[in-house]
């Protein structure tokens, strides 16, 4: 019956209805000019079909309000269940650029520990290479001190 109403006016509001009514009251006061009957019983008749079809359209038009209504309602429950998810993601993507500044953070630790053990290895390689210098650099005194002993 809802759909019914929908349908009904849709109809109403087109074009074919605006030509049919028309139509239809063209004939209505052609007919008594015609003879069929007296002009006073074609208005009795008109109007009281014209009350009943505005009677009824008007029942129709608040049915569909009525679903308009509802559909409206249903689709404001939407948005808002829509702005609640809309929310939760917001609050997920905190954590998760929380959680990224956390390991950028580690990452700059691990960048800055490797930094440091790059060159605490080049200064005991610095160290390793000046013992070893200092090593030939003696070895030699002491073959000159060989030599010169001999």
């Amino acid at each position: 019956m809802e759909k019914g109403a929908s349908n009904i006016t849709k109809w109403v509001g087109s074009s074919t209805s605006v030509v049919l009514h028309t139509i239809l009251f063209v004939m209505s006061f052609a007919i008594p000019y015609m003879g069929f009957v007296s002009f006073e019983r074609m208005l009795l008749v008109l109007t009281t079909i014209v009350s009943l079809e505005a009677i009824y359209l008007s029942i129709f038009i608040q049915m569909s309000i009525n679903m308009n209504n509802q559909n409206i309602e249903i689709i404001q429950e939407d948005i808002e269940e829509i702005g609640e998810d809309i929310e939760e993601i917001g609050e997920d993507i905190e954590e998760i650029q929380k959680d990224v500044d956390e390991i950028q953070e580690d990452v700059d630790e691990i960048q800055e520990e490797t930094k440091d053990e790059i060159n605490n290895e080049k200064k005991e390689a610095d160290i390793l290479l000046s013992i070893q210098t200092t090593l030939v650099h003696l070895q030699r005194e002491i073959e000159q001190l060989k030599i010169s002993q001999k």
